[in-house]
């Protein structure tokens, strides 16, 4: 199965910026368990002074990671809690309102002549 990268923007109220930091400088354990048991691997965040912030992970389906973090109670939790801190997301959970941002290139690794 081919590997999908994913990565994503989402805005941060500018107000809310360090406790949207320090929520995530500690991540609840069973969150944490959820997402790598639900295929969200290499997830990092990084969020920019005006509040900008840029996702990626690696999963082998974002519909089937997505599908699977729902059935998950502690997603259910961690996405109420999360919800007031974005802008445009309409009503949606942060994890389903994020904009995905198209790759246009990406450096192969060495040994391999990949290009996406």
């Amino acid at each position: 199965m081919t590997t999908q990268r994913v990565c994503f923007q989402l805005q941060v109220k500018p107000g809310l910026i360090e406790e949207y930091t320090r929520r995530h400088a500690a991540v609840w354990p069973e969150m944490l368990r959820a997402l790598k048991a639900s295929g969200w691997n290499n997830y990092s965040l990084f969020l920019r002074p005006d509040g900008l912030l840029i996702g990626y992970f690696e999963t082998d389906s974002l519909t089937g990671a997505q599908t699977r973090m729902a059935a998950t109670d502690v997603n259910a939790r961690w996405q109420a809690e999360m919800a007031g801190f974005f802008e445009n997301i309409d009503g949606r959970a942060p994890d389903e309102g994020f904009v995905r941002l198209d790759q246009v290139f990406r450096l192969p690794p060495t040994g391999s002549s990949a290009h996406a």
